[in-house]
C-alpha cells in the first residue's frame, strides 16, 4: 500500500493536530483521544499557541514552529482561521490534511469560504479529506482520524465503508460491533479526494473482503467505473445504499453535497453491470456487510431455514417471496435424515418447523435437523430462524446448532432473530466475530441472502458474447447522421435495419403524385402516418391512420393529413396485432452516457413504468435477465390462452441496439423503437425515432 496515491492522506508517517486542546469533548481533544485509541504508531504534533502541553504532548504555537515537517495536518480550528492556516500548511510543503468543518461563515463574501478553499486546494494539489466530514478510520494501520467519539476497533477487520453521509458512516461504524472494519471514511464535500478515490484505496487493502457504499452521487463517473471493474477483477463484492431516488431526495442531495444525484435508473443499470448489490436502508447495508464478511463461500442452490414456530415459518415464506429469494427443495436423502430426528406429524419441508413436543433431547435433534438441511445439495446457505430470549439475550443452544452445521459442511450459517427487541447480548457480537453471525430481523436477513446469491450468480456469468456490427456500415451511418438536423422516421428505420435490427421499412412521400405511385403496387391493408418534422408523437395529433384497405381510402386519409399537418407522410404495410407490444430505446444519461430502456409497451410502460434500464453494450443473456424482472413478464410467456412470443428475438435485438448505441454515441442522443411487436416467430420494430446530438 505504500505506493498508493492516497498514502500521505490515509496512512501518513506523522500528523500535526492544528487546534489541539485539553478541553474534553472538543474536536481538538477528540482527535488526540482517537489517535491514542487507535494506537497510531507515527509521530503526533500538537499545535495551539494557548498551550505548552496537551494530553502529555509538547504543544507548539504554529506549524512553522514544529521541529519537523509533518506529512498530514488535521484541522481543529474555526472556519474564520482556516484559510490562513491552510496557506501556512501549503507554504511548508505539507501535502495532505483533514478538514471536519463545513466552511461556512456568517458574514461571508463572494466567492464564499468553500469556493475560496476549493480554489486554493485546486492550485496546491493538496490531498484533502473533507471538508464537512467525520474523518476516516484506517483501522488496519491504527489511524483513527476522527474528530468525534468512536468505539475501539479490533484489528484487522475485513470490511470497508465509504459514506458520503457523515452519520451514514458513524451510524454503522460506531453502532454495529458485529462488523470488523479495516477502513471507513466520511467523504464530505470531496474537495480533492472523492468517493471513487477512497473506493480504489479500499480495494487495494489486502484484507478487504467487502465494501459498503453510502452514496449520494458519483462526481467522477469514469473513475467509479474503473473502481467497479477492479472490484470485479478481484472478486470483492460491493453493497451500495444509493439515495436520491425521488425528486425531493435528489434535491436534498444537491443542497447537501453540491452535486447532482443523477438518474436513479442509470445507477441501477450501472450496478447491475458490475455486480453491485443494492440495498434500501442502513439496516440492510449493515446486515449485508456482516453476511458478506464471513469466510465461508456460498454453495450452489438456495436458502434453507430451521424454525421453531409454524407461524413464523409462514412469515418467512411470505417475505422471501416478496423479496424474490428462492427456498431450496429438499432431496430424498435429506428428508430421510430429518425423519430420524423430527417429531411425527411435522412436515419435512424447507423451511422446516422442527420443534414438536420438546424434551431434553430436543436441542440435539434440532441441531441434527439443521445440519441435514445445510448439507443438502440444493442448499447454498442455512439459517436458524428463532426469537431472542428474555431481555434480548441469545440462547447459547442456538449457537450450538450453527457450530454443528459449520463443522460438518463448508457453507455459511446464520442465527436470525425474527426481531431484536429492546435488549442486547454480547454473545451476538462474540459469536459473529467467530464466524457464527447473529442477524436481527428476517427482512434484513433476506435482503442479505438476495445480495449474496445475486453476487454469486453475477460472478458465474463469465464473458457473454456481444453482436458484431459491420464497421463500414457504422462509419457510413455515423457520417450520414452527423449531417442531419432532423432524422425522419423513414431514415431512422433504414439506419437501424441496415445495422441489423428487424424494422418495418415504409415509403416516405411528399405529395399526392408520390403517394399514387406507391398505391399502384401496394398490398393492402396499409398504415399512413404524418412525417412532418417536429411531430415525434404522431398519435397525439391524430397523425396515424390504420387499416387502410384501398387506394381510395389511402388518398382520402392522405388529403386529411395534408390539410391538418402537412404534406410529408409515411406509408407502410399494416402489421396485424398478433403479438406483444414492447419498447426498446436509447437515452443519454447526464453522467453515464447512453443507456438502454426496454420493457412492455403501451400503458404498461406509461402507467406502470414496467421497464428495465441497462448500460450498453450487453449480451442477449443480460437482456433476458432484465426482462425477467418486469412486473408483467407473464404476458410474454403466454397468458389466458395466448401463444408465447419469441422473447429470444427481442433480446437479440436489444443486445444489438446496445452495441449500436455505443458505436453511434458521438452523433446520436436518443433512439426510440416504439412499438416493437414481439410475435411468435420473431419481432419487428414498427416505428422509430432518432435524435442527433
Amino acid at each position: 500500500m505504500s505506493n498508493h496515491p492516497l498514502q500521505a492522506l490515509l496512512n501518513p508517517t506523522s500528523i500535526a493536530v492544528l487546534g489541539a486542546s485539553e478541553k474534553t469533548g472538543s474536536v481538538g481533544n477528540e482527535v488526540l483521544v482517537n489517535l491514542d485509541k487507535g494506537q497510531y504508531a507515527g509521530h503526533i504534533y500538537a499545535v495551539n499557541p494557548a498551550y505548552q502541553t496537551v494530553n502529555g504532548l509538547s504543544c507548539y504555537p504554529s506549524l512553522e514552529a514544529l521541529p519537523a515537517t509533518p506529512e498530514h495536518v488535521i484541522f481543529a480550528v474555526s472556519d474564520s482561521r482556516i484559510e490562513a492556516c491552510f496557506d501556512e500548511m501549503v507554504a511548508l510543503g505539507i501535502r495532505a490534511c483533514t478538514i471536519f468543518s463545513s466552511l461556512i461563515l456568517a458574514d461571508d463574501k463572494s466567492p464564499n469560504l468553500r469556493q475560496r478553499m476549493q480554489t486554493k486546494i485546486d492550485h496546491s494539489g493538496v490531498l484533502v479529506a473533507g471538508a464537512n466530514c467525520m474523518g476516516f478510520y484506517n483501522v488496519r494501520d491504527g489511524l483513527l482520524a476522527g474528530g468525534f467519539d468512536t468505539r475501539t476497533h479490533k484489528r484487522p477487520g475485513n470490511v470497508s465503508l465509504i459514506s458520503q453521509s457523515g452519520a451514514g458512516m458513524s451510524g454503522i461504524v460506531d453502532a454495529e460491533r458485529r462488523i470488523e472494519f479495516n477502513f471507513a471514511v466520511s467523504t464530505g464535500y470531496e474537495l480533492s479526494v472523492s468517493l471513487e478515490d477512497y473506493l480504489d484505496y479500499a480495494l487495494d487493502l489486502p484484507e478487504t473482503r467487502v465494501v459498503g457504499l453510502f452514496m449520494e452521487t458519483s462526481r467522477y463517473p469514469d473513475k467509479l467505473i474503473a473502481a467497479l471493474q477492479k472490484a470485479v477483477q478481484r472478486q470483492i463484492p460491493i453493497v451500495a445504499l444509493k439515495v436520491g431516488r425521488t425528486a425531493l431526495s435528489a434535491q436534498m442531495a444537491l443542497s447537501h453535497s453540491g452535486a447532482l444525484a443523477g438518474s436513479d435508473e442509470a445507477y441501477s443499470a450501472l450496478f447491475d453491470r458490475y455486480g453491485v448489490q443494492r440495498v434500501d436502508d442502513m439496516d440492510q447495508l449493515a446486515t449485508a456487510l456482516i453476511m458478506f464478511s464471513q469466510a465461508q463461500q456460498l454453495g450452489d442452490g438456495q436458502l434453507v431455514c430451521l424454525h421453531d414456530s409454524g407461524g413464523e415459518r409462514q412469515l418467512l415464506i411470505d417475505l422471501a417471496d416478496s423479496q424474490q429469494v428462492s427456498l431450496a427443495a429438499l432431496s430424498d436423502n435429506t428428508q430421510k435424515r430429518i425423519a430420524q430426528d423430527i417429531d411425527p406429524g411435522l412436515p419435512i419441508v424447507n423451511p422446516l418447523d422442527g420443534w414438536g413436543a420438546g424434551g431434553v433431547d430436543a436441542p440435539q435433534r434440532m441441531a441434527n435437523c439443521f445440519e441435514a438441511l445445510v448439507a443438502d445439495p440444493g442448499a447454498a446457505l442455512g439459517a436458524v430462524v428463532h426469537d431472542r430470549g428474555p431481555d434480548g439475550e441469545v440462547y447459547p443452544a442456538y449457537i450450538e446448532y450453527l457450530k454443528q452445521a459449520k463443522k460438518n459442511t463448508s457453507k455459511p450459517v446464520f442465527l436470525v432473530a425474527n426481531r431484536q427487541g429492546s435488549g442486547s447480548d454480547n454473545l451476538a457480537i462474540t459469536s459473529t466475530s467467530e464466524g457464527l453471525p447473529v442477524i436481527d430481523g428476517v427482512s434484513q436477513f433476506l435482503t442479505g441472502v438476495r445480495c449474496l446469491i445475486g453476487y454469486r450468480d453475477f460472478l458465474r456469468r463469465g464473458d457473454e458474447p456481444l453482436p458484431i456490427l459491420d464497421a463500414s456500415r457504422v462509419k457510413s451511418w455515423r457520417k450520414k447522421l452527423g449531417l442531419q438536423g432532423t432524422i425522419s422516421e423513414a431514415l431512422s428505420s433504414q439506419c437501424l435495419a441496415d445495422l441489423g435490427l428487424p424494422m418495418l421499412i415504409g415509403c416516405e412521400v411528399a405529395d399526392q403524385l408520390q403517394l399514387l405511385a406507391y398505391a399502384e403496387t401496394a398490398s393492402y391493408p396499409v398504415v399512413l402516418k404524418t412525417a412532418e418534422a417536429g411531430i415525434n408523437h404522431k398519435s397525439d395529433c391524430n397523425g396515424v391512420v390504420l387499416n387502410i384497405e384501398s387506394q381510395q381510402q389511402l388518398l382520402e386519409a392522405y388529403r386529411d393529413l395534408q390539410r391538418r399537418l402537412g404534406s410529408k407522410a409515411l406509408v407502410a404495410p399494416m402489421i396485424e396485432d398478433q403479438g406483444v407490444e414492447m419498447i426498446l430505446g436509447v437515452s443519454s444519461d447526464e453522467q453515464w452516457g447512453p443507456v438502454i430502456v426496454m420493457g412492455l409497451g403501451g400503458v404498461y410502460a406509461e402507467m406502470l413504468a414496467d421497464t428495465s434500464v441497462l448500460v450498453p453494450p450487453f449480451s442477449q443473456q443480460t437482456a433476458r435477465r432484465a426482462l425477467d424482472r418486469l412486473l408483467m413478464k407473464e404476458l410474454l410467456s403466454g397468458y389466458r390462452g395466448r401463444a408465447a412470443v419469441d422473447v429470444d428475438a427481442f433480446c437479440r435485438a436489444a443486445s444489438l441496439l446496445s452495441v449500436v448505441a455505443v458505436e453511434l454515441k458521438d452523433v446520436v442522443a436518443e433512439i426510440d423503437i416504439n412499438p416493437m411487436m414481439v410475435r411468435v416467430d420473431g419481432c419487428l420494430g414498427l416505428d422509430a425515432l432518432m435524435v442527433t446530438k
